[in-house]
């Protein structure tokens, strides 16, 4: 589609897609990528990023906009820092959540496997999750042969270690687990 042809979007419903997108993304991205995905003008996004960036800083809000370069991140105010600082903490240092138990299964069965596809198993966000997982030492990250801009997620040694196997095919039931065709065909869809 040519940029001269693109059609204008209403800026409250393009200020709520962008919001949803950066909270999605979880990360850094690219404003590139927002004109891409949502399909106006860079100078319309441009306009709305600084819209939400004062509002977020003048409002009082729990989030905020952080830029560098041509990636845009929403994150959590500096004001609330301690209070999230707490939760990180907990989540770092407790014990692992349902979610990362969840999530840190899959990529033992499935592994390597890209945050997309542990996302269509779980069938929700898994970025704070992933995150935490990778800053405990639990999984690694490794860049996707399949697709360069994204990451596969396996199991660390620190894990294996922890868990007193010598490779992830000494789990239960792998032999079984990592290739059910349930999990096979959600993973096909995405």
């Amino acid at each position: 589609m040519e940029i001269e042809n693109l059609f204008y979007m209403d800026k409250n419903k393009l200020k709520s897609i962008i919001e949803s997108l950066l909270f999605v993304s979880g990360e850094p991205i690219k404003i590139s990528k927002l004109v891409g995905v949502i399909g106006v003008k860079k100078e319309e996004i441009e306009d709305v990023l600084e819209g939400l960036r004062d509002f977020h800083k003048n409002n009082g809000s729990g989030l905020a906009l952080i830029r560098k370069e041509d990636e845009i991140q929403m994150v959590s105010s500096p004001d609330n820092a301690e209070f999230v600082e707490a939760l990180v903490k907990n989540e770092l240092e407790g014990p692992l959540s349902t979610a990362a138990l969840e999530a840190l299964s899959i990529i033992a069965y499935r592994g390597p496997v890209s945050k997309s596809e542990i996302e269509a198993i779980r069938g929700v966000n898994c970025s704070y999750t992933l995150r935490n997982l990778t800053i405990r030492g639990l999984i690694e990250r490794k860049n996707n042969p399949k697709d360069s801009r994204g990451y596969v997620y396996s199991v660390s040694f620190d894990l294996l270690k922890k868990l007193g196997i010598g490779e992830v095919k000494d789990l239960p039931d792998y032999a079984i687990l990592s290739v059910d065709e349930r999990t096979n065909s959600i993973i096909e869809k995405e």
